[in-house]
């Protein structure tokens, strides 16, 4: 009973909904939730499907944005895409488990994948909001660095004191260590996930401080000459994706830049070339190089890091075969048979093809490579922005990067997975609707009229 309390988020955000509105409540109710709240606590309900707090407030969310009409939202055709993918991971789960194993996953593909999408494209960009949420996500962030620094120094969790009390026999998740440290997961479960939250927030907020979107001077710090806002977080940011010490979302991170180093530049064609070409005559001697490196085999490894690699090298090898056995539809939720030595499947893109089967994870990939194409290509094709960087398109396209190669060392599970498609519902109405780039004067934003039809009302 007492992981009830999950559901006070689900009355929280709709009561924020029905009194203030859809919009406030999805930037300042249901984003923290998702962002604080640890989604690895469910409140077990017999009969029903298992919400975390993050489902419970999308769900209340969605009931009062579907009574008033889903303000802000039209079509487009990557409806098609998110709702087919939702679609066929629940099939696939019911093809595998029968409808009352397959419940949960089916909850979870509408709460946690539609709505939160449908969200983002339609309160964000349709009513000028994308500072409101993109700050919402800074600020929350910073308060998961500054318990992650605890958790680095002491090895425990803050989450798991927190609200383990009211979940017994729920979490599981454990700290790991490296170089002297704990590597802290914060309220994500995992240390990668944790990675790739927090570099996809120090992308929003490298953003924002471009745009000049915070105040210039902290009320406090006055005095401090050289010290502002957008400093002070910048720094929370990195500070709270070093806190997790993954590496490989650092790279991802690092490699991320080059197309925000794009639109930074005024000599964006120049700029393209520059990048392509490092690319090429870096980027691929480096992976020929990590390819050589992690072909060893493990037990050739000369260290702990190119074991590492190794298995990872190996894992794709390994399981392709299993995955063809069941190519359409996979195997269902963690349901493959496990090869001897491979307990854990360290690439998010196999562990779908696993689950899920080809077309699955074919819609993932296709989602990454054609919204980050469409970016590019809006970004390359519009003004220069001013001031320089404050060009959204670049930001949104460096964060599918981040997570094309992040996801292929660690599963996109739980708010990453959120967070993923909240970033596909900004990117197309972003892409769709947008007017404006750059300054982030109210007075330089026009909100898009978002009708369908826009007859001339007369009394």
């Amino acid at each position: 009973m007492l992981s009830y309390i999950v559901y006070l988020a689900g009355f929280w955000t709709y009561r924020v909904a029905q009194s203030q509105s859809v919009t406030k409540a999805f930037i300042w109710a249901y984003m923290p939730i998702l962002l604080l709240f640890p989604d690895y606590y469910k409140a077990i309900t017999p009969g029903l499907p298992d919400p975390t707090a993050n489902q419970a407030a999308a769900v209340a969310l969605f009931m009062v944005f579907f009574s008033q009409g889903m303000p802000g939202y039209r079509f487009s055709y990557t409806d098609v895409v998110v709702g087919i993918y939702a679609f066929a991971v629940s099939v696939s789960e019911f093809l595998a488990s029968g409808y009352s194993d397959a419940q949960n996953l089916m909850f979870n593909e509408l709460s946690a994948v539609l709505f939160p999408y449908l969200f983002a494209k339609s309160l964000i960009e349709p009513f000028n909001l994308r500072y409101d949420f993109a700050k919402s996500m800074v600020l929350c962030l910073s308060v998961v660095f500054v318990l992650n620094v605890y958790e680095n120094k002491m090895g425990t969790n803050v989450w798991q004191l927190l609200f383990g009390m009211f979940f017994p026999g729920q979490g599981g998740w454990v700290t790991t260590f490296r170089f002297g440290l704990a590597r802290a997961s914060g309220p994500f479960g995992h240390c990668l996930v944790a990675g790739i939250m927090m570099a996809a927030g120090y992308r929003l907020q490298r953003w924002l401080q471009w745009s000049e979107a915070w105040p210039k001077k902290m009320k406090y710090l006055n005095w401090v000459p050289w010290f502002t806002p957008a400093q002070f977080f910048t720094l929370m940011m990195l500070g709270g994706a070093l806190s997790t010490l993954g590496k490989g979302q650092w790279l991802a991170g690092i490699v991320a830049a080059g197309i925000v180093i794009i639109g930074r530049s005024k000599q964006r064609v120049a700029a393209m070339t520059a990048v392509i070409a490092g690319m090429i005559f870096v980027g691929l001697p480096l992976l020929i190089a990590f390819l050589n490196y992690a072909s060893v085999g493990r037990a050739n490894a000369a260290d702990d890091n190119q074991e590492t690699a190794a298995y990872r090298y190996e894992l794709v090898a390994e399981y392709m075969d299993v995955a063809k056995e069941h190519l359409w539809f996979g195997w269902g939720l963690m349901k493959w048979p496990e090869v001897p030595g491979f307990e854990s499947i360290d690439n998010h893109f196999l562990l779908t093809y696993l689950n899920h089967g080809v077309i699955v994870v074919s819609l993932l990939l296709g989602i990454i490579f054609v919204m980050m194409g469409r970016l590019i290509h809006h970004g390359m094709t519009q003004p220069l922005s001013e001031p320089i960087g404050s060009s959204l398109a670049f930001t949104l396209a460096a964060i599918f990067l981040m997570y094309l190669i992040a996801v292929a060392t660690v599963a996109m599970m739980g708010q990453s997975c959120t967070l993923f498609f909240l970033v596909t519902g900004l990117s197309d109405a972003y892409l769709r609707t947008s007017t404006w780039d750059g300054h982030s004067g109210e007075e330089n934003a026009q909100v898009p009229d978002t009708r369908l039809f826009r007859f001339r009302k007369v009394l």
